[in-house]
């Protein structure tokens, strides 16, 4: 079985750093299943191949004394021994790949640093790859990942097209993307589509997975049938992956517009949107004088981190419909280890925000951040009336993308939003239209601004409204009170 990977990065010989393998030689590893092969077909400044040709013994696939019977596509005894195994990309290419390139898959490079963590041009070839699925499975779990894919059924037998396409393909993948990543997106998906380990799957494939998807696979569409194939359908296994994957993505900021935008120049590191998104808002509540604040569909608590390290806010209060989101976010403020006067700020409840609270009346502030967006556009009515009419806070900050934005974030294509859970994003003209009726409908006054670098045509990437009440409104709900 044979993987081809190159650069036109200039120059591209320096492929043979990042792979620690120099392109003047052949070197050898020795396999549980055969033996791998390092090589490189062609190395100049222009243009640089490395190739891994995995010779598969079928004797030590097939297992020996002491040793577990492998697993193969086929279930008859002598499947162990007559297979496609040597010659079609499977989970045997990916261990190879765990094996060979180690320390490329960890992003490491010690010759290269700065270019191990950079994008790079590169295109991936599998000539014969086992793609149960057919070619469009392969587009479908290569391409979220920001791959140019071509994938070409082979035929059964080219002298008989008539008997139609077999079940292999030969995978091309062009793109502009870090090695550590392009390494890993082959080390999951190889044996996915596939969908034949050859090895038994053990307890500790949950970890190898969660570690490879790191930064790609809690947001794949097809995290499901990723996690499901990886570990060999075994339920277990796939149903802890796909709740730690969860905590994943409640934890982390939809990674659209955070991994994007930075701030400052080289030598000094731009701050993510999701850390300006969080100022941002920060800076709102402080400006409006509040201490006992609300956040609004809290998540995986990362702006309740950031409140609570702030003395000046007295009581902080994060709600969310998720019992698992706010399990989250306890322990990202190691709530079970914090002294007893700084537990005592703060609380988790679970609320809907479509329905009224009485626990959330009487507080000084209230965040919507990046939340109004996951409602179905017929339910915020309901919100507006739950937070603005019945809970009716001081002060209201809500922060939520400017689709017109989404067309500077590469491989954000047209009609496709920020996160799979958003239900719509609005334009400038769409947000500051219901901010104004909102304000108006409830006794609000609005301002509205905008996070991150500005684009002269189309605006910041995140929106960002303060809402705040007359004082006339509040001394009279004080007085009653």
């Amino acid at each position: 079985m044979l993987l081809t990977l190159t650069t036109t990065h200039r120059p591209a010989t320096d492929l043979g750093h990042l792979l620690v393998k120099h392109p003047d030689r052949v070197q050898s590893f020795d396999l549980p299943a055969g033996t791998a092969h390092v090589l490189y077909p062609e190395a100049d400044k222009a243009r640089c191949t490395a190739a891994l040709l995995v010779e598969v013994d079928p004797l030590k696939l097939g297992g020996g004394r002491g040793r577990r019977q492998a697993t193969t596509p086929d279930s008859f005894t002598l499947g162990q021994y007559v297979n496609d195994r040597p010659y079609a990309a499977s989970s045997l290419l990916s261990s190879a790949l765990a094996k060979v390139f180690r320390s490329a898959l960890r992003g490491e490079s010690r010759d290269r640093p700065e270019l191990a963590a950079a994008p790079i041009p590169l295109e991936v070839r599998v000539p014969v790859l086992r793609c149960r699925g057919g070619a469009e499975l392969a587009v479908r779990v290569f391409a979220p990942l920001g791959w140019t894919v071509a994938a070409t059924p082979i035929p059964l037998d080219e002298a008989y097209p008539e008997w139609g396409d077999s079940r292999y393909v030969d995978l091309t993948l062009t793109g502009t993307l870090r090695l550590a990543d392009a390494l890993n997106h082959l080390y999951v998906l190889l044996p996915v589509l596939d969908d034949a380990k050859h090895y038994w799957v053990a307890p500790d494939e949950v970890d190898k997975l969660l570690r490879a998807g790191a930064g790609w696979l809690a947001d794949h569409p097809e995290r499901a049938l990723i996690t499901r194939r990886y570990l060999a359908h075994r339920r277990a296994l796939a149903g802890e992956a796909m709740a730690r994957l969860a905590e994943l993505r409640l934890a982390d900021e939809p990674p659209a517009d955070d991994s994007v935008e930075t701030e400052g120049s080289a030598e000094a590191p731009r701050a993510s949107l999701a850390v300006r998104r969080r100022e941002a808002v920060l800076a709102a509540l402080r400006d409006s004088g509040a201490s006992r604040v609300l956040d609004l569909g809290c998540g995986g608590g990362a702006l309740l981190t950031a409140l609570v390290a702030d003395r000046r806010f007295t009581e902080v209060v994060g709600t969310d419909v998720s019992s698992q989101a706010l399990a989250l976010a306890a322990r990202r403020l190691r709530l079970d280890r914090l002294p007893e006067r700084q537990r005592d700020r703060i609380r988790l409840w679970q609320s809907a925000l479509t329905y009224r609270d009485d626990r959330l009346r009487g507080y000084d502030a209230a965040v919507l951040m990046e939340v109004v967006e996951h409602l179905d556009p017929p339910r915020l009515p309901a919100l507006e009336d739950a937070v603005f009419g019945h809970a009716r806070p001081g002060t209201v900050v809500v922060t939520t993308p400017n689709v017109e934005y989404n067309v500077r974030y590469e491989g954000l294509g047209a009609g496709r939003f920020r996160h799979a859970d958003h239900r719509f994003e609005w334009t400038r003209a769409e947000f500051a239209a219901w901010v104004d009726r909102v304000a108006t409908a409830y006794g609000y006054t609005a301002t509205i601004g905008g996070v991150g670098d500005e684009d002269p045509e189309l605006g910041c990437p995140t929106q960002l409204a303060v809402l705040s009440r007359t004082d006339t409104d509040i001394r009279k709900e004080e007085t009653t009170r």
